[in-house]
């Protein structure tokens, strides 16, 4: 469920970040309606004035400028719509059992966006948030990263056969390429890149940082993915990014958090069957 949640909000995330930018343009002045009224009617129905300040909105949002051209080519796509969907009415389209559901759904994602806009525009994230948690990052972080390689083996026996043809003189890149069982690095020599030890894990991250460069584990390192040998290539100090390089995206994960904590609550409320 938790995958379900985390998806839910990463999919609003855009939405839900430029809601709280929302709550500071909402003191700000508004220009005054130029016009009043349907836009357009189309065989006597009229089509909303609403529908087309909603799409200059969201094209304003794309970048795009408020202007008479804009708002032209919006009234007309609006015009061409409702000619479409009369049409479509007339034919019963409209009435399908699987029309009815994808519309359903369309109504059901709207409001949920709508109150969960709302409900970040009223939880914003502030700067003192994003810097706790840019510090907290980077303390866990540490001040060294590695470039280390392993070869992964089912069994005890066959990680030291390897780390005895490693101390005859053995190329661990070649061995790593014919005998580790890790998919995503074996056809690098068993290159794991430029990581912190907080990457890997723990038992693994111990043993990768005692290693001087150039060496590798003479004992088999046992984690719940088998059995390693571990080569470490490089240190180097930690390029940690600068807030401002982050922030984004730390506020974006700040925001997936709230609203997960929100529909976890909302759902130990309610009545599940």
């Amino acid at each position: 469920m938790r995958t379900l949640i985390a998806a839910l909000a990463v999919a609003l995330l855009p939405t839900l970040a430029a809601a709280q930018d929302a709550a500071k343009d909402a003191a700000k002045p508004k220009p005054a309606a130029a016009a009043t009224g349907p836009v357009a009617k189309v065989n006597g129905v009229a089509v909303p004035r609403a529908r087309m300040e909603y799409m200059i909105e969201q094209q304003k949002q794309r970048g795009a400028q408020d202007n008479d051209q804009i708002r032209a080519m919006v009234r007309e796509e609006l015009v061409n719509r409702e000619v479409i969907a009369q049409e479509a009415g007339r034919s019963g389209l409209a009435k399908k059992p699987e029309v009815q559901a994808e519309l359903d759904l369309a109504r059901q994602q709207i409001v949920v966006n709508a109150y969960l806009r709302d409900f970040v525009r009223k939880n914003p994230i502030s700067d003192a948030d994003v810097q706790k948690e840019y510090e907290r990052a980077k303390s866990q972080t540490g001040a060294k990263e590695y470039k280390a390689r392993h070869i992964l083996l089912e069994t005890e026996d066959e990680a030291k056969g390897m780390i005895a043809q490693l101390q005859k003189g053995g190329d661990f890149a070649d061995l790593a390429a014919k005998n580790s069982k890790d998919p995503g690095s074996k056809e690098r020599g068993g290159d794991l890149d430029w990581n912190v030890p907080g990457s890997f894990d723990k038992v693994f991250s111990d043993a990768m940082v005692k290693l001087e460069k150039g060496k590798f584990t003479e004992t088999p390192v046992r984690t719940r993915f088998g059995f390693h040998v571990i080569k470490l290539d490089d240190v180097r100090d930690t390029k940690f990014p600068a807030l401002a390089e982050v922030k984004q995206r730390i506020q974006q994960q700040l925001v997936q958090g709230k609203v997960e904590e929100l529909i976890k609550g909302l759902r130990a409320k309610a009545k599940i069957e």
